[in-house]
């Protein structure tokens, strides 16, 4: 046998035993990959603070041990303190609905019986629902049974969760701890790829991680708290876990009005309408703004990606990868557009 056909076999069974080991890896670190991808934008995101504990602490272990636990302080104490609140004050709201509907003091709105064509439907079909004990009992027991069928499948769902933030934070301190190691070696496979364009691209694609994640979680916050401040104003029951609520929308572009909106228009529906307007117009031109306000500067600002591809990414990266897509789609677009105008900049340099 000749030595270029030895040569070309030997690559292709070495192409063959690699691919197989990416598979085979792939299928062995398949259950882990949404921890590590949390724990790697939670590290990316919060490394200069890190690097400011490390150089007070010093030790790679021990500062990424106090980060990590000051982090999970940040998480958990926060989470387990939400949890709490949003089940009590659901919990209420159930009650008075149930309380409500039971005694048949839920009656139809003033607005709703004017309603051309549907008005007098929809108040006979109420009317006829609180003046049938048999039918509304049997339609709560069937309300019931089903919220308790899903009893299991919560906790099922809440053990995993807890479970998965157990493995990113034990992610984190390794992420924390061999994080500079890592990237040093990413860098030299980027460069054995890509050349000498690699610091550029690497650099252009952490600025942008950087800025998209903090641009989407600053605004979630900033409305959800405003919109806390204005369900508390308008007199709703539950300010605390309707502000929970609306933070987890606004993480989605063009989601916090209907949030808002359907709380004014509940407030509305019970008669509330001066509530409900100053509801709508804070909403409006508070609420709202703040979207227009900061993830603008923080994104678009710092590194020039058009908002359209923000939504995009968000709502692409929350279909494709679920939760950790709304972090991670707008994060993938802005490392593409890196790398595109890095290498543009690069055809320029040589022209």
């Amino acid at each position: 046998m000749s030595t270029p056909q030895a040569s070309a076999i030997h690559r292709a069974l070495l192409i063959v035993v690699i691919a197989l080991l990416m598979f085979l890896g792939y299928r062995v670190l398949s259950a882990f990959i949404v921890p590590m991808v949390w724990a790697g934008i939670l590290a990316y995101v919060t490394w200069p603070g890190y690097q400011r504990l490390k150089r007070a602490t010093g030790g790679p272990n021990r500062s990424a041990a106090l980060m990590t636990v000051l982090l999970a302080l940040v998480l958990v104490l926060p989470m387990a303190w939400g949890i709490y609140v949003l089940q009590d004050e659901a919990g209420k709201v159930m009650g008075r609905l149930t309380a409500q509907l039971s005694s048949g003091t839920l009656q139809t709105p003033g607005f709703i019986r004017t309603l051309p064509g549907i008005g007098h439907e929809l108040e006979g079909f109420l009317d006829r629902l609180l003046h049938e004990p048999g039918a509304l009992r049997a339609q709560l027991e069937r309300v019931t049974q089903h919220v308790w069928g899903s009893a299991g499948a919560i906790a099922g769902g809440i053990s995993r969760n807890a479970a998965k933030l157990g493995m990113t934070l034990v992610t984190l301190f390794f992420f924390y701890r061999d994080g500079e190691v890592l990237m040093a070696q990413i860098r030299t496979a980027l460069q054995h790829l890509i050349g000498r364009r690699t610091n550029g691209y690497v650099q252009a694609a952490a600025d942008m991680t950087r800025a998209v994640v903090i641009g989407i979680v600053l605004t979630a916050l900033a409305q959800g708290f405003l919109a806390g401040v204005g369900y508390a104003v308008a007199g709703m029951d539950s300010p605390v876990f309707l502000a929970a609520i609306t933070t987890l929308i606004a993480l989605i572009p063009f989601g916090t009005p209907f949030a808002w909106g359907s709380v004014a228009i509940w407030l509305f529906a019970q008669g509330d309408v001066a509530a409900a307007l100053g509801l709508a117009a804070w909403g409006t031109f508070v609420i709202s703004w703040v979207d227009n306000i900061i993830r603008p500067f923080v994104i678009s600002g710092k590194t020039h990606i058009p908002f359209l591809l923000v939504m995009f990414g968000v709502l692409g990266g929350l279909n494709a990868f679920g939760m950790v897509g709304l972090f991670l789609g707008p994060v993938i677009l802005a490392v593409l557009v890196a790398v595109w105008r890095q290498w543009l900049e690069g055809e320029k340099a040589e022209a």
